[in-house]
């Protein structure tokens, strides 16, 4: 099974992720990665959704997707071709003995302490999945209290507007 990346534009009306999500449910698929959010028109909203699968069953899911009303577009972003992140928020255990070390650490990654208690302190880190997880092994000696990441964002590399250009297309058919 190969990774697949997804970004979906949808109209931001209620219950488009449930359906989105549930046509993969019922296909089968796992949905590694699932981030939804608005984009720069209000009335259309960005899914950027990771899920492993064969090339043709994902055809498939794609062509069904498709076909649900409140979809405008679908794009298939390779890794290559466009700038992917994620969001990490880490809390770490850090007493008078280890911040120095902890604090060392989250300025190699190029990440910042965003709070501070007495004996923890809350990281958050943006990047590619392997600079979150080379962090997070970093961090693991010192005692990882709490964390939380969130699902792959991703847009294509260049000037050209994914959004603009469904929202051209769906003009013309309405």
């Amino acid at each position: 099974m190969t990774r697949h990346t997804l970004s979906v534009l949808v109209e931001n009306k209620p219950g488009v992720l449930a359906r989105v999500s549930g046509l993969f449910s019922r296909r089968g698929f796992n949905i590694e990665s699932l981030a939804v959010g608005p984009t720069e028109h209000p009335d259309v909203s960005r899914m950027t959704i990771v899920v492993a699968v064969e090339d043709q069953p994902l055809e498939q899911v794609t062509k069904q997707l498709n076909k649900l009303v409140n979809v405008l577009k679908i794009v298939e972003l390779d890794a290559a071709q466009s700038v992917q992140r994620e969001l990490l928020l880490v809390k770490v255990r850090a007493d008078a003995t280890t911040r120095s070390h902890v604090l060392e650490t989250v300025q190699l990654f190029r990440a910042k302490v965003v709070d501070v208690a007495t004996d923890a302190v809350t990281v958050e880190a943006t990047g590619t999945a392997d600079k979150l997880e080379a962090l997070i092994r970093v961090l693991e000696p010192f005692g990882i209290r709490e964390l939380v990441q969130s699902g792959l964002v991703a847009v294509a590399r260049g000037s050209r507007s994914m959004t603009d250009r469904a929202l051209r297309a769906a003009e013309r058919t309405a």
